[in-house]
């Protein structure tokens, strides 16, 4: 975080402009922004205002969103429409940089045991997320246990292997997730990296977890149940009678080869996102930002 901001700065002084990297109270953002004339990027906030863009890590380092609404779910990329880019050549060198250095390196939005664990094959892989870990409210259209059992419910032979939050604090899920694969044999516990998992999985499931961008870039279908700002190419669940209908258009467009996987993290992260490492990210925020005082 602080590497980011202090590229930004750096890259926004080279442009002309005066900068000041501040620690705020949140209470006091809006305050601050209302006092002064200036233009404020503040940090994982949800401010809308004419002067204020909202700072949001992107799931992959380093990049990040600048956002006039918010960061994640919240910004105004959830509500963007998906248009594939002119150059599917750029679209695929974004994907391969991004997939070279987290597939590659078996590197994720947590850390992960380095060691090789094997997974079984042709796995439905569901990824659980933690209440405790959360920061941004998001909101979830089945909770994990829902989205667990409507996979057992459907009776498919396939297993359904979940892998448990990284910073999962509560005995309670495991427990559960214990009970219930000694009521179903189908159900397994992962432990290991994710790449070892996605790399066997036939489709992911999760409610809105990093790793459905990291499923991506393994190039395998994604079920969403719950709300999110890369949602435009996966299919998504708002009840539990809508997941066997969900899992099996997923698959359907996998076999077709109809997800536009390169074409997609080439838009997300070349468009939505900024990377601080590229010679224009100077240029591109203050081009934002000047966008902002036209129409202020």
């Amino acid at each position: 975080m602080r590497q980011f901001y202090g590229t930004l700065a750096k890259a926004l002084e080279a442009e002309g402009l005066e900068v000041a990297v501040v620690t705020l109270d949140p209470a006091q953002t809006l305050a601050r922004v209302e006092a002064d004339r200036g233009f404020h990027i503040v940090h994982h906030a949800r401010i809308r205002h004419p002067r204020v863009l909202n700072a949001g890590k992107a799931y992959i380092e380093p990049f990040f969103t600048l956002d006039p609404c918010g960061f994640r779910l919240f910004s105004s990329i959830a509500a963007t429409p998906f248009q594939p880019g002119p150059d599917p050549a750029a679209d695929a060198t974004i994907f391969d940089e991004i997939r070279a250095r987290m597939v590659g390196g078996r590197k994720s939005h947590y850390d992960q045991p380095q060691g090789v664990i094997d997974a079984p094959d042709h796995a439905i892989a569901v990824f659980l997320q933690t209440e405790d870990n959360r920061d941004v409210g998001e909101t979830c259209h089945l909770t994990p246990r829902q989205m667990i059992k409507a996979l057992l419910d459907l009776g498919d032979p396939r297993p359904v292997v979940v892998k448990p939050h990284p910073k999962e604090k509560t005995p309670e899920t495991l427990d559960w997730l214990v009970r219930q694969s000694r009521k179903d044999a189908r159900l397994r516990i992962f432990l290991g990296n994710i790449h070892d998992l996605l790399a066997k999985a036939d489709v992911v499931v999760t409610i809105n977890s990093a790793v459905g961008i990291e499923a991506m870039l393994h190039e395998r279908p994604v079920v969403l149940c719950g709300d999110t700002d890369f949602h435009h190419i996966c299919e998504i669940v708002h009840r539990r009678r809508e997941m066997e209908t969900a899992i099996v258009r997923a698959e359907a467009r996998a076999a077709a080869g109809d997800w536009p996987f390169r074409a997609y993290i080439g838009w997300y992260y070349g468009q939505m996102c900024h990377d601080p490492r590229a010679p224009d990210f100077g240029a591109r925020v203050a081009a934002k930002l000047a966008g902002m005082a036209l129409s202020a």
